[in-house]
């Protein structure tokens, strides 16, 4: 059986929420059926074989060809299966992602893994603002999970997080780990402006050595028990933090957003 494969005829000046697109609303659907399902596209709805040529028919292994950044919502709320992209993803990839796995080839935009709360999001290029972060208004971001990304991510990642881990191979925005409650974010390159602003617990690893505010406190170097523990967790991820399985035992690590609670930590290379 082959993988349910949706490939653009074409691409739309508006934006096209592809949410209903997910393994759990498509088991079990006849082909038909499948492709008279509409898709939001500004004012305009339209059916799913008037934008995609349509193959296959395994509904647990999604594959989405010529995509490209203005389709929205892929992933979302996804339950269980796979759904491969192949090209560029819009906003909200994975939104309140609940398991299954999702992979992208290129780049996302913002608000990836927004309120994500399980399974596991790779993206092989870079990501916009927010990624890991709560929709506008609410107070709680990505909730659990693993995100890999293989390039950049954008200002705000982890705003509001609360659980899981977000590893980013490149570099990270300002205001990286802003307002978390949990969780932890890895940066291998390097960080922007306010890191950890208004943080109140969770764990920023650090392979370079950030500018921080005064609200941080250096708490000196330290040999943690749980960061071969934690490295090893990675060894099963199609990443450069597979390799990293010893990447450093020691730590210098700074306490914060004494500002707020404080009981966060930043954790830097030595």
């Amino acid at each position: 059986m082959s993988a349910l494969t949706f490939k653009l005829k074409i691409k739309t000046d508006q934006r096209v929420d592809m949410s209903p697109l997910v393994c759990q609303l498509l088991k079990d659907k006849e082909f038909n059926d499948i492709a008279a399902i509409t898709l939001q596209s500004g004012k305009a709805r339209l059916r799913v074989d008037e934008l995609f040529h349509i193959s296959g028919s395994d509904t647990d292994n999604i594959v989405i060809e010529n995509s490209f950044e203005k389709l929205d919502f892929i992933g979302k709320g996804l339950e269980e299966g796979s759904i491969t992209v192949k090209g560029n993803a819009g906003a909200y990839l994975g939104l309140e992602m609940k398991s299954g796995t999702l992979d992208v080839e290129g780049n996302v935009g913002i608000f990836a893994a927004c309120e994500m709360k399980k399974g596991l999001l790779t993206i092989n290029g870079d990501a916009g603002d927010f990624l890991g972060g709560a929709l506008i208004g609410n107070k709680q971001g990505m909730k659990g999970g693993t995100v890999v990304v293989k390039g950049n991510a954008g200002e705000r990642v982890g705003d509001h997080m609360r659980r899981g881990m977000i590893l980013i191979e490149g570099n990270a925005g300002d205001y990286c780990g802003s307002r978390m409650t949990a969780g932890t974010i890895a940066v291998m390159g390097t960080t922007g402006r306010y890191l950890g602003y208004a943080m109140r617990r969770g764990t920023l690893l650090l392979w370079n050595q950030p500018t921080l505010s005064a609200t941080f406190n250096d708490c000196g170097s330290h040999t943690l028990a749980f960061l071969p523990l934690l490295f090893n967790s990675f060894k099963k991820l199609n990443s450069k933090f597979a390799d990293a399985t010893q990447a450093f035992n020691r730590v210098q690590r700074y306490g914060g957003d004494v500002a707020e609670m404080g009981r966060g930590e930043v954790l830097v290379k030595i």
